[in-house]
């Protein structure tokens, strides 16, 4: 049985999908201060060995920076509803840019909202 990560074309698909990302986020006012200019390629690159990992592609993520602990390695920023939500537009805009299936895109989506809603760390 193929993976996701094999379903929705591997590398590729999420080197488009965070591409997207980034884009979306380098205009938002309420993203673009969350994350140092000398890092956003860093951030980028995480998020695509992350996303890979998680659905079934490379462990690069793994090998690289260890168990990923998305709400440690988060705790410094201070994420409340409307960062979340930011997030959230920014995301939904990346996916929604690449041709996918669209159970897979339900998949995906149902994903990144339990993720986006678990990361809050602020009140609002």
């Amino acid at each position: 049985m193929s993976s996701f990560y094999e379903k929705v074309g591997g590398k590729k698909f999420f080197a488009d999908l965070v591409s997207q990302f980034y884009a979306h986020v380098a205009t938002d006012p309420i993203l673009r201060p969350i994350y140092p200019d000398s890092d956003l390629k860093g951030a980028a690159e995480r998020l695509q060995m992350f996303l890979e990992q998680y659905w079934g592609g490379p462990t690069t993520y793994q090998e690289n920076r260890g168990h990923p602990r998305l709400r440690m390695r988060h705790a410094g920023f201070h994420i409340n509803g409307p960062a979340r939500d930011a997030w959230l537009k920014a995301m939904n805009a990346a996916i929604e840019g690449i041709e996918m299936d669209a159970e897979l895109k339900a998949e995906l989506w149902s994903y990144i909202e339990m993720a986006a809603n678990s990361m809050v760390n602020q009140p609002d």
